[in-house]
């Protein structure tokens, strides 16, 4: 399928809208109401979501930037403003995850909320944006893995036919929404037990890490930090000892939750 959603858009030539960034426009407007939604059933004014986007969204999108550019290094330093074609390709989902906590972190810290809370308020909504997000690499034909011979095998969602190659690979961009859906799913039970501040984002840690560390050893478009060594693998790996070291400290009572009585605080009819 055509990679643009509207090519030459108002009769002005090279300026298209990618179905990628449909895709991901989506899954953040989808997002934003599911954080919303969650904030009022904790008690809190949605409009909170809004004020941590502005600067959530930035961070996020220069994280990934970042963390792509240095790992692929080689092919910016000849040209340093190949930086800022963002338009060109070059984002890598682990960059964004950090530069949204920083940005969580610094909201907290700014507005004196709990960033536990904050975090487990917004965790399904970054699972659920994942999920839907992998999806234009379905259409931008990326992110496939090995390539599959075996002519009874060759159909979606097992495979994928990458057009440029001929070829008929796996299908790892799916194989990785639908196991953020199922996690999603996971997350969301988990939150309708009340479970302790923490938890959720522990959870995903684990859970993604966990997933991710599979699917990155099938793809065939990985960033190596050295060969062999795959950086996603790494950071999967990581994130999933973190999650469980999280999950301990929180579960022995050693991180808690403080009391929040400010601003975003809805008040009790």
């Amino acid at each position: 399928m055509n990679r643009f959603a509207f090519e030459n858009l108002f009769g002005i030539e090279g300026l298209n809208i990618a179905w990628y960034g449909v895709i991901i426009s989506c899954g953040m407007l989808l997002g934003t109401l599911l954080a919303m939604y969650r904030a009022k059933r904790r008690g809190f004014d949605p409009d909170m979501i809004l004020d941590l986007l502005l600067l959530a969204v930035p961070l996020a999108i220069v994280g990934a930037r970042l963390y792509y550019v240095a790992f692929e290094w080689e092919s910016y330093a000849g040209d340093i403003l190949k930086i800022l074609s963002v338009n060109q390709g070059g984002l890598a989902i682990y960059g964004a995850i950090i530069g949204g906590i920083i940005a969580a972190a610094i909201f907290c810290h700014v507005k004196r909320f709990p960033f536990f809370t904050l975090l487990d308020i917004v965790v399904p909504s970054l699972i659920l944006g994942q999920a839907i997000g992998r999806w234009g690499n379905f259409v931008n034909q990326e992110a496939f893995g090995n390539m599959i011979t075996k002519p009874s095998l060759q159909f979606f969602p097992i495979a994928v036919y990458i057009e440029r190659l001929g070829e008929w690979h796996q299908a790892t961009f799916f194989y990785e929404s639908s196991w953020n859906i199922a996690l999603l799913c996971i997350v969301l039970l988990l939150s309708r037990r009340r479970v302790k501040d923490g938890v959720l984002l522990s959870t995903y840690f684990i859970g993604y890490g966990i997933g991710r560390f599979w699917i990155e050893g099938l793809r065939t478009d990985s960033l190596y930090i050295a060969p062999g060594i795959r950086v996603s693998q790494m950071l999967s790996l990581l994130l999933a000892a973190l999650g469980i070291a999280l999950l301990l400290l929180i579960q022995k009572g050693i991180l808690k939750t403080p009391p929040y009585n400010g601003k975003y605080l809805l008040k009790q009819d």
